[in-house]
């Protein structure tokens, strides 16, 4: 573990480079970008187009990586690195459109010419190398990779609406897939900080008042998705109700990186944020699983090498972390003391309808999108609250919790696996949520629900007069702006055979067992 530390240490050191002025994300000013007029728009369109986007905050462009549903084996290498390229060019166009607000002002046009213009060619160009990559492995590339490559402003205060798409939560009400955007508008609403066109946040890219709630302020909705009476499945009183539970700390030594072996195999700062790791001490983007399988962890029960990890959650009340000026922290707009989680709380659960089969080693789930407030919300799965109200769950808003109680973020994984595959080409098709009545679908076969429930001892933020002061929020890739509906969290299998047996054994019987 020590040696695990002093790599990560190293390699922020490394990344570290001299803090840049030009990484003010947002400053003074409004954007202004000709990105919504048409060539229809007749004499009024460079007023319209200014008026129409003072208030664009971020950079949307298409999700490539959730398109490839098809990736042949000896091709997903390659094309997780290009995959990667995607997200950091389009940092890197967030980064020039934060900083270029004068120029913007003075013209209209300058968002398309300047920034959008030639991030859709770098765009155009990756693309096609992704899909040589996987014709080269006989597979199908992207068709037309110009229609993937073309990206849009996004404005500060999107349309108020509710969510599209589902949670993800499993079970709910009636033991089916909770709706995320039902409980507090969705998406909608929670960009804008007052009326002074700013990113808000002590990196200026975000959170902004309108990301918080007080949780008082809440009606009881049932509590997080997919979770019933002691933490079992939805109305899960039938099928596999036992549990299994694993302690492996709170990440006391802090072991992090703003790596993401799943998704970017093989990319130092793929996730261009920080995460915190518990469990296994040698996840970092380079890691083999057989480096995985041999490597130490901080569970209780040494049977267990899994990697369990999520985003940080910071405080931003003007302190820096270690990573201040590094790839990953401010270089990436991720600012502000990271805080100790207290409570780290890893559960199994069972099944409504049916027993569970063991998972196989090395399977890999991420739930939640990190990318989920340009994306949208079909694979967003959050779930806010505070200790004491948890049967008050939030979904877009970050709580605000009284004096006395904390901050609390709960994932629940998804429980049905496809039978064959320990991953898929975008990391989701391999598993899928149950269906409403708790089965699984596609002749898919129930596994183990993982629960993570994690509490922060952190102090309120402050609002007033539309700002925040002392703002937490999640670690994101920049042109996320923090947004709480883009927590996430990734799950790598390294139980032994025995230690997963006596899971799958204990869940099947209705024990609990730890």
């Amino acid at each position: 573990m020590g040696r695990t530390n002093r790599k990560r240490r190293s390699t922020l050191a490394n990344r570290a480079i001299a803090a840049s002025a030009a990484l003010a994300l947002g400053g003074g000013g409004l954007l202004a970008a000709n990105i919504y007029a048409s060539a229809g728009e007749g004499k009024t369109s460079t007023r319209n187009a200014q008026t129409t986007a003072a208030s664009v905050a971020t950079i949307k462009c298409p999700d490539v990586g959730q398109k490839l549903t098809s990736v042949p084996r000896r091709a997903r290498a390659g094309v997780d690195r290009e995959l990667a390229t995607l997200d950091q060019q389009v940092t890197e166009a967030y980064k020039r459109l934060a900083e270029t607000r004068r120029a913007q002002a003075g013209d209209p046009s300058y968002v398309n010419n300047a920034i959008l213009g030639p991030l859709k060619s770098k765009r155009v160009a990756t693309i096609e190398r992704i899909s040589i990559n996987i014709k080269r492995a006989g597979g199908k590339g992207p068709k037309r990779p110009g229609n993937l490559a073309g990206c849009q402003g996004v404005p500060a205060n999107p349309p108020a609406g509710g969510g599209q798409g589902n949670n993800g939560g499993q079970g709910g009400n009636n033991g089916g897939q909770g709706n995320n955007g039902g409980n507090n508008g969705g998406q909608g609403g929670n960009g804008g900080q007052g009326g002074d066109g700013g990113n808000g946040g002590q990196a200026q890219n975000g959170p902004v008042a309108a990301d918080f709630q007080d949780i008082t302020t809440v009606q009881p909705n049932g509590g997080a998705k997919g979770v019933g009476a002691n933490g079992l499945p939805a109305n899960g009183d039938t099928g596999s109700t036992g549990t299994f539970t694993t302690s492996c700390g709170t990440n006391e030594n802090e072991n992090r990186n703003s790596d993401n072996v799943i998704v970017a195999p093989g990319v130092s700062n793929g996730a261009q944020h920080q995460h915190d790791y518990v469990g296994n001490q040698d996840n970092d983007a380079f890691a083999s699983d057989e480096a995985l399988a041999a490597a130490d962890t901080t569970c209780e029960n040494q049977g267990d090498k899994s990697s369990y990890f999520w985003p940080v959650l910071r405080v931003q009340d003007g302190s820096d972390d270690i990573d201040a000026n590094a790839a990953g922290g401010g270089q990436d707009g991720n600012v502000g003391k990271i805080l100790q989680v207290s409570e780290a709380q890893l559960k199994f659960v069972g099944n409504k309808t049916s027993d569970v089969v063991a998972m196989p080693t090395a399977l890999r789930i991420i739930t939640g999108d990190a990318k989920s407030f340009v994306n949208g919300l079909n694979n967003a799965n959050t779930n806010w609250s505070c200790t004491g109200f948890e049967d008050r769950q939030l979904t877009d808003k970050y709580p605000i919790c009284p004096e006395g109680s904390s901050v609390v973020r709960t994932a629940n994984f998804q429980s049905c696996w496809d039978g064959q595959n320990i991953d898929s080409a975008n990391h989701r098709t391999h598993v899928a949520f149950v269906q409403a009545d708790g089965t699984c679908a596609n002749g898919f076969q129930a596994i183990p629900q993982l629960q993570v429930r994690l509490v922060y001892d952190v102090d309120a933020p402050q609002i007033q007069n539309g700002q925040v002061r002392n703002a937490f929020a999640v670690d994101s890739f920049p042109d996320q702006l923090h947004k709480p509906i883009t927590d996430h969290n990734d799950f790598i299998n390294f139980f032994d055979e025995n230690t997963m047996n006596e899971m799958v054994d204990c869940i099947n019987s209705g024990q609990d067992c730890q």
